[in-house]
């Protein structure tokens, strides 16, 4: 099935993905911004992958750095197009259509604007059902394949400020992911990529299906209550996505730092109406949630967000600000498909180390 994307898509898109974005996924307006354009420069095709042939080349395309706003960053919609044709020059066949690694407030729209630009379809499927801190927690599996060999490609920052970058590089996921994640810092802290060139069969059997229209979809059922106020959203919300809500209270503490890596990273604590106290990890996106024992709630790969208590908006991590009235909220990973990437072992040390806290050991048990 193909379905032509419209403006009420783009809106819909990114209030869902707002809500997947777990504290990142990158920034609001961004989202609308390269939706929104995309539309007027031609249409956006959204694809079911079971409408493509296996060996149909399919490209991921996402935005990679750190979305505290704590950069001077510029990414336009063209840097977007050009990190797909720099990918394109180094194939002997041509990409048919892009996906997204994961949703979240401008992430539910990559690729919008290179699909409408090169004529692609933009395929129905996820790398990862929410927003994650590194390329190879939604590169569905090629982290850990000694036998795949990667092309990416990124493109973007200020040309005032010398800042403007593009990079190619081919080698292991492990390797490359690093290097575009260097450029992005030395771009301005978020930059365009295009990377994974993987036959439509590995997707399908490796990503998660249906994993944008899900997103979309969330974004419609918003969009119908919102008049009704922000109570009415959070409750369509959690009905819609079978999540449930951790606590209401206040934001008491909140410390986040910039790394080289283009991350933000720190802790974000709530406070309830009881006195009860919550903490947020977060490495771009929030990662975990533990209560005031160390007792723990939440963890990657469940979706947690940090809702404003006046109108239901997901706040991202440079939103956040001390005395400010939230709702935390999540969706528990039994609620979701889980794509391949996100059930790697191997994609977690780095975050584990970066926050100091276990993961992986906490949503996947030993048995």
């Amino acid at each position: 099935m193909v379905r032509k994307l419209t403006k009420d898509d783009v809106l819909a898109a990114v209030k869902g993905g707002s809500v997947f974005a777990s504290g990142g996924g990158a920034f609001y307006e961004h989202g609308l911004a390269m939706g929104y354009a995309a539309l007027a420069l031609g249409d956006v095709n959204l694809i079911s992958i079971d409408e493509l042939s296996d060996d149909a080349v399919l490209l991921t395309q996402t935005a990679i750095g750190a979305p505290a706003g704590t950069t001077d960053w510029q990414m336009q919609g063209k840097d977007y197009i050009k990190a797909v044709q720099l990918v394109q020059e180094r194939l002997d066949k041509k990409i048919v259509g892009l996906w997204t690694p994961q949703n979240g407030k401008s992430s539910s729209t990559n690729g919008w604007i290179s699909a409408a630009a090169l004529e692609l379809y933009i395929v129905d499927v996820t790398g990862d059902i929410r927003a994650h801190p590194t390329g190879e927690m939604g590169d569905i599996g090629v982290n850990s394949n000694p036998d795949y060999t990667t092309i990416q490609a990124a493109a973007g920052g200020k040309h005032e400020t010398g800042k403007y970058t593009e990079v190619v590089v081919e080698g292991k996921s492990k390797t490359t992911s690093k290097i575009l994640r260097a450029a992005s810092d030395q771009a301005g802290g978020f930059i365009a990529t295009a990377r994974h060139p993987l036959s439509a069969k590995y997707v399908r059997e490796n990503a998660v299906i249906g994993g944008l229209s899900t997103a979309i979809h969330l974004g419609h059922t918003i969009l119908k209550v919102e008049k009704k106020g922000a109570d009415a959203v959070i409750s369509s919300i959690v009905k819609e996505t079978k999540g449930e809500i951790i606590a209401r209270g206040k934001v008491i503490s909140k410390k986040m730092r910039y790394t080289n890596q283009a991350f933000d990273i720190g802790t974000i604590v709530i406070e309830d109406e009881k006195g009860k106290k919550f903490t947020l990890y977060a490495q771009n996106e929030f990662m975990a949630i533990e209560d005031e024992t160390g007792k723990r709630l939440s963890t990657y790969p469940d979706v947690q967000t940090l809702f404003r208590t006046e109108d239901a908006f997901p706040l991202s991590t440079n939103e956040v600000k001390k005395g400010q009235e939230v709702v935390l909220f999540k969706i528990d990973k039994s609620h979701f498909q889980l794509s391949t990437g996100v059930k790697d072992a191997e994609v977690y040390p780095d975050v584990e180390k970066s926050l100091g806290i276990k993961l992986y050991d906490y949503s996947f048990p030993k048995k």
